[in-house]
């Protein structure tokens, strides 16, 4: 499991002078999103896949001293179809959940990102845009922009995906090529199908994650799949993807990023989040449970996926 660095503090005082203007592209302070103007967010639906409940993940007891606790709404942040469990030392999501909706889907042309700070979390929780200022970070969604861009409220969705606390580090060849066909697969599936799927995600957290500025980047992060297959039946799928190589010394290193096919049990057991009964209706967890072997799957485009 996990070990989670609980004495690492980042402090305010050292990120102060990083705050304003070049924070925010704004003149007088970083881009802050009210917390009034996300008070009526519903967030993430547990029973969007109807007779196949999906509650949302709770932290293990090793984890749950992490979480940082929101007022008025308990462990997480919502947003327009998604929601945001933040980690008090890392500053940035454990996990986050969207509902994807393909038969309801809009397409929301992007426009210059402006991404902001939610009013609800005090700034120094956040992971800001000091972090990604001249350099090869990008600012990657971890639920994806386009993902909850269905129905009437897909504009607003699309403008609640650019927060910070759906923000993480991931080095640029990782975000804008392998991590996005994996979610590339997932969306164009699930607008094919005009069906609905649940998607959670997060970074894999270790306390030797290696220090950049006032942060610790991730090597690592998963995905946890909940739908309903061809045949009606719950199932669920995993996937693992690191950026180890191309965080040397922040530079890029040519080749693939390494993706895999993985277990539920084994995203479990990497970030101590634990995703109910999902497992049960994952082939590689259930083979894993019957054969005492670790299962993994490489993926080199589509047709590697296993559904």
């Amino acid at each position: 499991m996990t070990t989670i660095d609980l004495a690492y503090r980042p402090r305010l005082a050292d990120l102060r002078p990083l705050l304003p203007d070049a924070a925010s592209g704004l003149r007088g302070g970083p881009r802050i999103t009210p917390a009034a103007d996300l008070a009526d967010r519903q967030g993430y639906a547990a029973d969007f896949l109807g007779d196949f409940p999906v509650p949302w993940p709770q932290p293990s007891a090793a984890l749950a001293s992490d979480v940082l606790p929101i007022p008025a709404s308990g462990d997480r942040l919502d947003y327009t179809h998604f929601s945001v469990t933040l980690s008090r030392s890392r500053r940035i999501a454990l996990w986050v959940g969207v509902n994807i909706d393909g038969g309801q889907a809009v397409e929301v042309p992007r426009s210059r990102d402006a991404w902001a700070y939610d009013g609800r979390v005090p700034l120094e929780a956040q992971l800001g845009e000091s972090l990604y200022a001249d350099n090869l970070l990008d600012r990657g969604h971890l639920v994806r922009r386009q993902d909850p861009n269905w129905g009437p409220e897909a504009n607003q969705a699309n403008k609640d995906t650019f927060h910070f606390t759906n923000c993480a580090p991931q080095m640029a060849a990782f975000n804008q090529k392998t991590w996005l066909e994996l979610e590339d697969y997932i969306l164009d599936n699930t607008q094919r199908w005009q069906a609905r799927v649940s998607v959670f995600s997060g970074p894999v957290l270790r306390a030797d994650d290696r220090a950049y500025r006032d942060a610790r980047i991730p090597e690592a992060f998963w995905k946890v799949v909940a739908f309903l297959g061809d045949d009606g039946k719950p199932s669920a799928s995993a996937y693992l993807i690191d950026q180890r190589r191309e965080l040397d010394a922040l530079s890029i290193a040519f080749g693939r990023l390494r993706t895999y096919q993985c277990s539920v049990l084994h995203i479990e057991q990497l970030t101590g989040i634990d995703f109910g009964s999902l497992s049960a209706y994952d082939g590689f967890s259930n083979e894993e449970r019957a054969t005492g072997a670790s299962v993994e799957r490489a993926i080199f485009g589509p047709a590697d996926i296993l559904l």
